[in-house]
């Protein structure tokens, strides 16, 4: 959701290069561009005048360094600015000094908390914690069966408990709320997550409810859900929501969206609370935490390297990825079916364009970014919906697939014989490259390649 406030920025800095010294001159166009690039991307106006000023301060009253050309050192300051901006540091998670820890989830109706209830809770169970979510809307009667079907589906404990009012109000949603916490103790959960009612808009009556469930549970954690795609809205609800709750922390959903950026940058500036979590897409493993100086990367147009390297480190099998290196260098290389369990390794870690996103947009991946929009997502599938239309014996040994059976194959994987073709020409080729690089199955490139793995999963980490 970056890619238009990186582009902008990036244009801004290119008025610098050339410039032999930084000056009042040439500093004021850049400033005017950056101050541009971020009202486009609809940073509250008070945030950006501050940033602003604070980065013509310090480029008019900075030294250059002697390693920095005008443009680097003004690239540099944004870098630090953005980052002072957002916070320093990725912001922790508070607990109850007796569990269990509550966390009241608020927002607006459609901001997606009941979502991103579910998608705190798998991330608590990854870490090693042992939630469980209650809903307490009950102005809507879907709301605590969508709770429910989230529930289910990561299987995390959930507290249904009973309404038995006629005409259900804030009686019952504390009710619900003090049964949930009891619940949450008697059965070990030390995380309790309150999924709340949202509005169209912030009234009295919503707040009140919210400052009482406030009072009566006392949670460690009271965090702001707000869609990412609504801009200044999410920014005036987070203040307001603050003023009366005092909020702990953002979680900012719809990231995957091509929303312009300016929320993330401006409700910690307004609020005094830190971004926690970033929701990056419609599945339960979409949720990861906000690192500040990863975002700041991203913006500035150097990638996110270690978040990717990261969510590999997660979903890949390294036993698996070890095992198809050996092979793909041996002799007899790598078959279809080899090829296949590596297309769906990939396809766990997310879409192309999101891993094409966190690389830098800069040096030698220069162009990358503008490749992401032209990726067919739709490619993979019909790989591996070729793949599949093959006999296990024509996937182990591909050469025995005559014109007839790729016909035969396209027809059953509702592709072309030119798709099939291609598939298989380009199938050749990589094992051909492989072996090359194994030298026909020698030790020393396959430990080599080993080594190298293993290394770059360290610095990872």
């Amino acid at each position: 959701m970056f890619e238009n406030l990186s582009d902008k920025l990036q244009r801004s800095f290119k008025t610098l290069r050339g410039q032999g010294t930084i000056s009042d001159e040439n500093i004021s166009d850049a400033i005017r561009e950056i101050r541009l690039a971020l009202l486009e991307s609809d940073v509250n106006l008070t945030v950006v005048n501050e940033l602003v000023e604070h980065i013509r301060t310090r480029a008019i009253g900075e030294k250059v360094a002697t390693a920095l050309s005008p443009s680097e050192q003004i690239v540099k300051i944004v870098h630090d600015e953005l980052v002072n901006l957002l916070g320093r540091d990725t912001a922790r998670f508070q607990k109850a000094s007796q569990p269990p820890s509550v966390i009241l989830m608020a927002g607006l109706q459609g901001s997606g908390k009941t979502t991103t209830s579910g998608k705190l809770a798998q991330w608590l169970k990854k870490a090693g914690h042992r939630p469980m979510l209650v809903s307490v809307d009950v102005y809507r009667p879907a709301a605590r069966e969508q709770l429910k079907v989230v529930a289910t589906s990561i299987g995390a404990q959930l507290y249904e408990g009973k309404l038995t009012e006629e005409k259900p109000g804030t009686d019952a949603v504390l009710r619900l709320a003090k049964e949930a916490k009891r619940e949450a103790a008697n059965f070990g959960c030390d995380m309790l997550i309150v999924d709340t009612a949202g509005r169209n808009q912030i009234d009295a009556s919503l707040m009140d409810e919210m400052a009482q469930l406030k009072k009566l549970l006392n949670p460690s954690e009271i965090l702001f859900v707000a869609d990412a795609m609504t801009g200044q809205d999410a920014v005036n609800s987070a203040k307001a929501f603050n003023d009366l709750l005092t909020i702990t922390g953002a979680i900012l959903t719809k990231m995957d969206g091509d929303a312009r950026g300016g929320a993330a940058l401006s409700i910690r500036h307004v609020t005094g609370a830190p971004i926690k979590f970033l929701g990056t897409g419609e599945k339960p493993d979409a949720f990861e935490p906000f690192h500040p100086d990863r975002i700041v990367s991203r913006i500035m147009g150097h990638g996110d390297i270690a978040t990717l390297l990261e969510r590999a480190e997660s979903t890949l099998d390294r036993g698996k990825a070890e095992q198809f290196a050996k092979k793909a260098l041996s002799g007899d290389g790598f078959t279809l079916e080899d090829f296949r369990d590596q297309l769906r390794q990939i396809k766990k870690m997310g879409s192309m364009k999101s891993i094409l996103k966190m690389l830098p947009s800069v040096g030698p991946f220069a162009g990358m970014q503008q490749a992401v929009e032209n990726v067919d997502e739709g490619q993979f599938t019909r790989v591996e919906s070729i793949i599949n239309s093959m006999t296990q014996k024509e996937r182990l040994d591909h050469e025995i697939i005559n014109g007839n059976r790729r016909k035969r194959i396209a027809r059953g994987s509702g592709t072309t014989v030119q798709d099939v073709n291609n598939l298989l020409r380009q199938y050749a080729q990589m094992r051909k490259m492989f072996k090359s690089l194994g030298g026909g199955g020698g030790i020393k490139a396959q430990q080599r390649m080993m080594s190298q793995m293993q290394g770059k999963q360290k610095f990872g980490r």
